[in-house]
């Protein structure tokens, strides 16, 4: 699979993208001729090879004919609407600008039909939106990844008057989104490189195991003194073999429990969707014999699994830790044996399959059938079946 991966060490803007697309390879004229078939007139792209810090990027100039038109969501969702663009590419678009009208209209106390998009609604806001969804569309980009996002400090002047820095909008769209805060006084994020990306990553923080093939830079337009105003892009192919996830390890000692409970707990764990639970044997302080409990589980599902060791167990407190897990791809295949059906999970790595069979649909069937479990694990490890 073909993914992008922006690293937003300076912020990121809509013509940042756009210059990290052509940066990376993709063809100005490709690009101007896909946003051609947008119901809107009167502008240009150019390109200019720039210089941030000693690093040479691309600055995207989106060239106007001057306007006064304040747009409504409405308006917008019309020209996509009457464009050229891919089904795809439309309804993407729609979704980051949907995404603008209702932080704006959070912020100003008013619905997503009555903004007014102003700075937004103008050619070159639009022509930047739709230029980032049509530019992932034209390079072939699947899946899109971000970074932490940076954010700078200070006061900017808008429609509205002066605002601070970070703007509310920026705020508003980066709700849940892992950022970090800095002293530049700089707008970095802009409200329309926030409602792209917000939209269109899958995830934010560290990058995806992958292989990259083409590197991009985006140039901003202010030259910043603490760093390179630049937005760099990878692009590349994901190992097929090979799968990446982010989990939380979860764990405590005991040394104070009945230990014929922890059996119990371990199942109770695995119940509520631990992806692991293991037990390791430890000596505590005074000598005391004690165990290490270790549960590894989504982020997102790690207060339910805290709540319940402390419901279950004797602990008083828990180790949180951040994980990243490396695994090969598998799936469940169903073999047919002379003792009936087995499922066995079958991973896959350099072109070889290792199959394990479940030891639940073995063990079940040796006690129907009255034969030696390893009779079923052999007869399931040589079976034939489908894949799920």
């Amino acid at each position: 699979m073909k993914i992008a991966y922006f690293d937003c060490f300076s912020g990121i803007s809509g013509d940042m993208i756009l210059g990290a697309w052509v940066d990376a390879g993709l063809s100005l004229k490709d690009l101007s001729d896909a946003l051609s078939g947008l119901s809107v007139s009167g502008f240009k792209l150019e390109q200019e090879k720039t210089e941030r810090h000693q690093i040479m990027g691309t600055k995207i100039h989106v060239v106007t004919e001057h306007e006064h038109a304040h747009r409504h969501l409405s308006d917008i969702v019309t020209i996509l609407d009457e464009s050229a663009l891919s089904e795809t590419a439309k309804e993407q678009s729609k979704q980051i600008f949907r995404r603008l009208a209702e932080a704006e209209a959070k912020v100003h106390g008013s619905t997503p039909e009555q903004v007014h998009f102003h700075e937004v609604g103008a050619v070159d806001a639009i022509v930047d939106i739709v230029g980032a969804v049509v530019g992932a569309e034209l390079l072939g980009v699947q899946e899109i990844y971000a970074s932490t996002l940076r954010l700078g400090t200070g006061i900017t002047k808008s429609m509205h008057g002066k605002i601070p820095v970070p703007v509310p909008a920026t705020v508003e769209l980066l709700r849940g989104v892992p950022v970090q805060h800095t002293d530049i006084r700089a707008e970095l994020v802009t409200p329309t490189g926030a409602a792209i990306l917000t939209t269109l990553a899958k995830e934010f923080g560290q990058a995806p195991l992958f292989r990259t093939e083409r590197i991009g830079y985006g140039a901003g337009t202010r030259e910043l003194e603490e760093v390179p105003n630049l937005l760099r892009v990878q692009i590349g192919e994901t190992r097929e073999d090979l799968e990446e996830d982010h989990s939380v390890l979860i764990e405590t000692n005991i040394d104070d429990m009945t230990p014929e409970i922890t059996g119990y707990v371990m199942d109770k764990l695995l119940s509520e969707g631990a992806k692991d639970v293991y037990v390791t044997p430890v000596m505590m302080k005074k000598g005391r014999p004690g165990m290490l409990l270790s549960v590894l589980t989504d982020p997102a599902s790690t207060t339910r699994i805290s709540e319940v060791l402390f419901r279950e167990t004797t602990t008083l407190g828990v180790r949180l830790s951040e994980v990243d897990r490396l695994k090969v791809h598998r799936c469940e295949r169903t073999v047919d044996t002379a003792f009936g059906p087995v499922r066995t999970k079958v991973g896959r790595f350099g072109g070889r399959e290792q199959a394990m069979p479940e030891f639940d649909d073995c063990a079940r069937i040796a006690k129907e059938r009255g034969v030696p479990i390893l009779e079923v694990y052999r007869a399931a490890e040589r079976g034939q079946g489908n894949e799920k």
